[in-house]
């Protein structure tokens, strides 16, 4: 969005009217109202009028809509006025149609700023603002501002359904820029705001119509892995009843593998069709997560080729270019061993976290302890070893030492004394 202008205005309410009044040419229908002090009515007048502004002069009209949002604001209740203003500015701005889209944005912006940040019609105003940057393909615009949302809707004190309008309007502005994650992150924050303890409002139509857009979404977009958090929708999961093919579909994707996706196939013959889901994209994706069911459940860290080739059902000179999609998704790390036909695990991604991951963990980390029990009797071993090593050097230095003093003080050479000592004389020389 353009930066909000400011207002620069001087003068009474009456002036100010009756200068917009004469600028939009209708200055002796209001001169009357404005007189007799009746602002309201002065101000319907204006209103009504203020679509005309959207042919003035590029250069004048910052500064008309300024005004224009001005005595707006002065009145006992904008939230009458506001929907028209907002309203003109998602119109073409026919006398700019190269800078209208900067100019209009830029007087939605003021709009919105000059609100208190408390004001409940701040929710009104930036709705325009969302279906104004949808309707000129901005999506991107709009992204930096979402991060406050849910902030926004404490202050204002925006109720459930207001809520839900909000994230669908955002959801369907971020689907039409080619933004999925956007899109189905904002599908599912509109989920929630159904309330998961009435069951008339989790299966309302408006309710199982998201619910089957969202599951939509989910299975066939090519970098979506994880479906728990839309599993534990309650809206999603009274899909069960309304749509009960569609939720044994999300269950197979959700923890199930390629044979069952295969054996869905043929139990409901053409419906994958009939719904318009593209069976080739829906077959890869389940290739996929059976690789990273396959690792998740493999106990020695080793996937045998032959494994891979029986649990995705392709041909053996296939595994190394889907062991690469697989690391690419980010569902496994790890590598090839041509010369041992395995794939050396090194990292897998859960689908699910249920009892049977909870027995394969607790395995698994059975297998460890006796790898580290093992490891730590060979490194106690190890230390007492060297811990005898130290004990016999230092009987073996305690001994020689022991030896050497038997000898007495004056030491070996004593022993070959013959006689007492006797004085030196000259004789001896």
């Amino acid at each position: 969005m353009a930066s909000p202008q400011l207002i620069f205005v001087d003068g009474t309410f009456a002036e100010l009217a009756q200068e917009m009044a004469d600028y939009l040419q209708i200055g002796e229908q209001v001169k009357p109202a404005l007189e007799k002090d009746q602002r309201e009515e002065a101000l319907q007048v204006i209103v009504k009028a203020s679509s005309y502004l959207n042919s003035v002069p590029e250069k004048e009209f910052t500064a008309a809509y300024n005004l224009l949002i001005h005595l707006v604001l002065q009145a006992k209740e904008p939230k009458k006025y506001l929907p028209t203003v907002c309203g003109n500015l998602l119109k073409p701005i026919t006398s700019s149609p190269v800078h209208g889209f900067t100019l209009a944005s830029g007087a939605l912006s003021t709009v919105f700023n000059l609100l208190d940040v408390k004001d409940p019609l701040r929710y009104n105003v930036f709705m325009q603002i969302v279906r104004f940057l949808r309707q000129h393909g901005q999506f991107e615009l709009l992204k930096p501002r979402l991060k406050n949302l849910e902030l926004w809707f404490e202050e204002w004190d925006t109720d459930e359904e207001d809520q839900l309008k909000l994230y669908k309007e955002v959801s369907d502005a971020a689907a039409e820029s080619g933004d999925e994650e956007f899109a189905y992150h904002y599908l599912l924050k509109a989920l929630g705001t159904f309330d998961r303890d009435d069951q008339e409002d989790i299966t309302s139509e408006e309710a199982q119509r998201l619910s089957l857009k969202a599951v939509r979404s989910a299975i066939s977009s090519p970098n979506r892995f994880d479906f728990q958090d839309l599993r534990v929708l309650p809206s999603v999961q009274a899909l069960s009843d309304s749509h009960p093919v569609y939720s044994q579909l999300l269950d197979i994707f959700t923890e199930q593998d390629l044979e069952d996706y295969n054996d869905f196939r043929e139990e409901h013959e053409g419906w994958i069709e009939k719904e318009k889901l593209d069976h080739e994209r829906l077959q890869r994706k389940m290739r996929l997560l059976t690789f990273a069911s396959l690792a998740a459940s493999t106990p020695n860290r080793e996937i045998p080729y032959s494994n891979i080739v029986k649990a995705l059902q392709i041909k053996p000179e296939e595994v190394e270019l889907w062991t690469i999609d697989v690391i690419r998704a980010g569902l496994v790390e790890g590598r090839l061993s041509q010369s041992k036909k395995v794939f050396l695990l090194h990292r897998t991604t859960y689908r699910v976290f249920g009892e049977k991951q909870w027995r394969e963990l607790g395995t698994r980390i059975d297998q460890y302890k006796v790898v580290v029990d093992r490891l730590t009797g060979v490194v106690r071993k190890a230390q007492s070893d060297v811990e005898s090593q130290r004990e016999r050097e230092q009987q073996e230095i305690e001994r020689k030492l022991a030896n050497v003093g038997m000898g007495g003080v004056g030491g070996p050479g004593e022993n070959r004394r013959r006689g007492p000592l006797k004085p030196r004389t000259e004789d001896d020389d």
